[in-house]
C-alpha cells in the first residue's frame, strides 16, 4: 500500500493487523494505544550546493543555517514525533549525544535577495511541507527562493550532478553495515557516490579515512563525531531533525518487532487475536 493515507485507513478498519510508517498527518485520526514512535537512524538534512550557485560561498551557507528554525519544522510539520538535530547523527544512535561543543567557524553573510533552488521530493509525506516552511524561513532571511518538487525517481538525477542550490532528503544515518561511517563517505567525500552537496574537503576527508580505519568500539565513536563536526564545520549539510517511524498494530496483536532500521516487523513471536 504505497498511499500513507490509505495506509492508517486500513489499520483504522481492521483491514490490516500491522501498518508501517504512518504519516504524522494521520497519527492523529488513530487511537493512540494503537501508534508505536520507534527513534530512527534517519535525519531530516539540508544539502547546501558547494560546488556552484549560491552557497559556494561560506557566508551565505552560514547564513541559511542561522536562518533555520529547526523546532518549528518538529512542532508544526512532524506535530512534535520528531528530534531537533544536533547533528547528522540522532537518538536512534544515543552514543552520538555524547559529541562535544562545535563553536560556529564561519559568520553568516548577508543574502541580500540571493536567488536559490530548493528541492525536494513527494515519496516522503512530510517532505514537501517542510519545503514550503523552510522557504518561508529563507525568504524571511533575505533570500529569493524558487522551490523544485518532484517525485523521487524524477528528481535523484539532478540533485546528484548539482542542479539544485538547496536540497532537503531524509537520509539513513546508518546503512546495511550499521556503522555511519558509510554513509559519511558516500555523502561527503569527495569521491562518494551520493555526494549531493558536491563537497570536496581535505579535512573531512582525512576525518573519514581515520574514522574507517579505528577499531569498533569507543575510539571509533569518537573518531565518527571528529568526522561529524568536520562535515558540519564545512556547512555543507544543516541537519534539521530526527525521524521517528510510526508504526501501527491493530488491538490484539502481541509481539511485532519496533525496528528502528525498519528491516523488521513480524517475526515467529508475533500473533494477532
Amino acid at each position: 500500500m504505497p498511499d500513507g493515507t490509505a495506509r492508517a485507513a486500513a489499520l483504522r478498519t481492521g483491514e490490516a493487523d500491522i501498518v508501517e510508517a504512518i504519516p504524522v498527518s494521520q497519527a492523529a485520526l488513530l487511537d493512540s494505544r494503537t501508534i508505536s514512535e520507534v527513534p530512527m537512524p534517519r535525519t531530516n538534512t539540508l544539502y547546501l550546493n558547494t560546488a556552484r550557485g549560491a552557497f559556494k560561498d561560506p557566508g551565505l551557507r552560514a547564513a541559511a543555517r542561522a536562518a533555520i528554525d529547526s523546532k518549528a519544522l518538529v512542532t508544526g510539520v512532524y506535530e512534535g514525533r520528531a528530534d531537533v538535530a544536533a547533528g547528522l547523527l540522532g537518538p536512534a544512535l544515543p552514543w552520538s549525544a555524547r559529541r562535544p561543543a562545535r563553536p560556529a567557524t564561519v559568520e553568516p553573510g548577508p543574502a541580500n535577495g540571493t536567488k536559490i533552488t530548493l528541492a525536494t521530493f513527494t515519496d516522503r509525506a512530510e517532505l514537501p511541507e517542510v519545503a514550503a516552511v523552510l522557504r518561508q524561513q529563507l525568504e524571511r532571511a533575505g533570500f529569493e527562493v524558487e522551490l523544485v518538487v518532484r517525485e523521487y525517481a524524477h528528481i535523484e538525477a539532478d540533485a546528484l550532478e548539482g542542479a539544485f542550490d538547496a536540497f532537503i532528503l531524509s537520509r539513513a544515518t546508518v546503512l546495511d553495515s550499521g556503522d555511519p561511517v558509510a554513509y559519511m563517505v558516500s555523502d561527503f567525500s569527495c569521491e562518494g557516490s551520493f555526494n549531493i552537496a558536491q563537497l570536496c574537503d581535505e579535512r573531512v576527508d582525512a576525518a573519514l579515512e581515520e574514522a574507517a580505519r579505528t577499531p569498533a568500539g569507543e575510539k571509533r565513536r569518537r573518531a565518527i563525531l571528529a568526522a561529524e563536526a568536520a562535515i558540519l564545520n564545512t556547512g555543507a549539510a544543516i541537519p534539521m531533525l530526527h525521524e521517528r517511524v510510526l508504526q501501527g498494530d491493530a488491538k490484539g496483536v502481541t509481539g511485532s518487532v519496533k525496528d528502528p532500521r525498519e528491516r523488521l516487523l513480524i517475526t515467529t513471536d508475533t500473533h494477532a487475536r
